[in-house]
């Protein structure tokens, strides 16, 4: 696994992290290269965890890591970006054993797991699992928004101590989707508001 160099953020070091190739268009290409941690829950939180330790190892720990790139929504508008205040995982249920749904049983951790929001952005709550979101399965959906990984992302910063912001724009929902290209249409879009999203990152911590 190649870890890329951390990004200057203003006075900051972060590491930027991106689940698939496709979201990574011109505009954030100029701006930083991320670490590629995957599609889904498990490979995100192997990859991160593991360029987490080996940066830790090198002495090379950042500031912060963020996590950029597309969610499903049935309640943000489509094409527009936001910041994500919680994260919890929608698909861990150990409630036939008496623990509640979403939480990890023997785990002190809370159902979501507050991030970052240092932006003037809308800030929301995000659901990660591991399936698309789509359809009828939107009204099982309590949470803002949806994605793959950023619970899992979270889940590694906060065993080493490093503060996660979340970045998120909407490509989908709350229709029934008919394929890939139904979540690829706005990428360019977002690409162009994510990249702005980074720059005011960069202008607060500056």
């Amino acid at each position: 696994m190649q870890i890329p160099p951390l990004a200057p953020l203003g006075r900051k070091r972060a590491l930027f992290v991106m689940a698939a190739e496709p979201e990574y268009g011109a505009n954030l290409r100029a701006r930083f290269t991320p670490l590629m941690v995957g599609v889904g829950p498990v490979e995100a939180a192997l990859h991160t965890g593991m360029a987490l330790a080996r940066l830790e190892a090198r002495g090379e720990r950042p500031d912060l890591v963020v996590s950029v790139g597309s969610a499903g929504s049935r309640k943000c508008p489509l094409g527009e970006v936001f910041q994500i205040s919680a994260v919890s995982w929608r698909d861990i249920d150990a409630s036939a054993l008496g623990f509640p749904k979403g939480l990890v049983p023997f785990l002190d951790e809370p159902h979501e797991l507050p991030l970052e929001t240092p932006l003037a952005l809308p800030a929301v709550t995000l659901s990660t699992g591991g399936n698309v979101v789509s359809g009828d399965a939107w009204h099982g959906i309590a949470a803002d928004m949806a994605d793959m990984e950023t619970y899992a992302v979270a889940r590694a910063c906060r065993h080493v101590g490093v503060p996660l912001v979340g970045l998120r724009g909407v490509s989908d929902g709350p229709g029934e989707l008919t394929g890939a290209h139904d979540w690829r249409r706005l990428l360019d879009h977002l690409d162009g508001k994510l990249a702005e999203a980074v720059d005011m990152l960069a202008a607060h911590y500056g």
